[in-house]
C-alpha cells in the first residue's frame, strides 16, 4: 500500500498482519482525494481520521497539503503500525494520535474545542459503531467542513441529527458518503471525558 498523491506520493505504508484492519485501497484513496481537491481542497486544513488503522487517509491528507491530522484508534497492533508510518514519513510534527474508542475520543476532542475541516470515518463494516461516532461529529466540524464515511456498499446508513448527505459513490463493494452540517446545527462543546490517551506521536506513549 502506498501514498497516492502529494509530497509523499509513492511512499509505502506498513499494514498490520492478519485481518485486524481493512485499509482503504490505493485506487479508492486516489479517487476520493481527487474529488476533495476539486471541492474544498486540503491546503492548511485540520483533518480527523477516525477508526484510523494504518492512518492511510490522514497520511494521504497530510501528503496533499493538510496542516495537521489527528488519528483515533484503539487497537494496540494498529496503533503500533500507525506510529511507525508517521515516524517513517517524518510526519510526527503534524500528527497526533488519540488512543481510545471513537466515542470517548470524539467527546474529548469536542470538549477541548477542537474543530476540523475534514473528518474521515472508516469503521469496520457491519460493526454498528458508525452511528454513535457520526452523532458526535457535528460538534467537531469547522464551518463548511466535510465528513467522508467509508462503509460496505449495502450497509444501512444512519441518520444523525445535524448532518446531511451531500453525495454517495460506490467503489466496488465499498460506498463512500459525503456529509456536511445542516444549517443551524448547534455545535455546543461537549464536556471532556477521561479514559482517552491523546499524545503527540513523538512522545511515544505506552501501549
Amino acid at each position: 500500500m502506498r501514498v497516492t498523491g502529494g509530497r509523499l506520493c509513492g511512499r509505502r505504508l506498513r499494514v498490520p498482519s492478519g485481518n485486524l484492519v481493512r485499509p482503504s485501497t490505493d485506487r479508492l484513496r486516489e479517487s476520493l482525494f481527487a474529488h476533495i481537491a476539486h471541492g474544498r481542497g486540503l491546503a492548511g486544513e485540520r483533518v480527523l481520521d477516525v477508526f484510523a488503522g494504518t492512518g492511510s487517509l490522514g497520511i494521504e491528507a497530510l501528503s496533499r497539503g493538510a496542516a495537521e491530522a489527528v488519528f483515533v484508534e484503539r487497537a494496540a497492533p494498529a496503533l503500533a503500525v500507525l506510529r511507525e508510518n508517521l515516524a517513517g514519513l517524518a510526519l510526527t510534527d503534524r500528527a497526533r494520535v488519540a488512543r481510545g474508542d471513537a466515542r470517548s475520543a470524539l467527546r474529548r476532542l469536542a470538549g477541548a474545542g477542537e474543530r476540523f475541516g475534514l473528518v474521515f470515518l472508516d469503521p469496520p463494516y457491519g460493526s454498528g459503531s458508525l452511528s454513535e461516532a457520526l452523532a458526535r461529529v457535528p460538534a467537531l466540524l469547522a464551518p463548511g467542513g466535510d465528513v467522508w464515511v467509508e462503509t460496505g456498499r449495502h450497509d444501512p446508513l444512519p441518520s444523525p441529527a445535524g448532518l446531511a448527505i451531500l453525495d454517495a459513490r460506490p467503489y466496488g463493494e465499498t460506498r463512500v458518503t459525503r456529509w456536511a452540517a445542516e444549517a443551524g446545527v448547534d455545535e455546543t462543546r461537549a464536556e471532556p471525558e477521561a479514559g482517552v490517551d491523546e499524545t503527540r506521536t513523538e512522545t511515544g506513549s505506552s501501549e
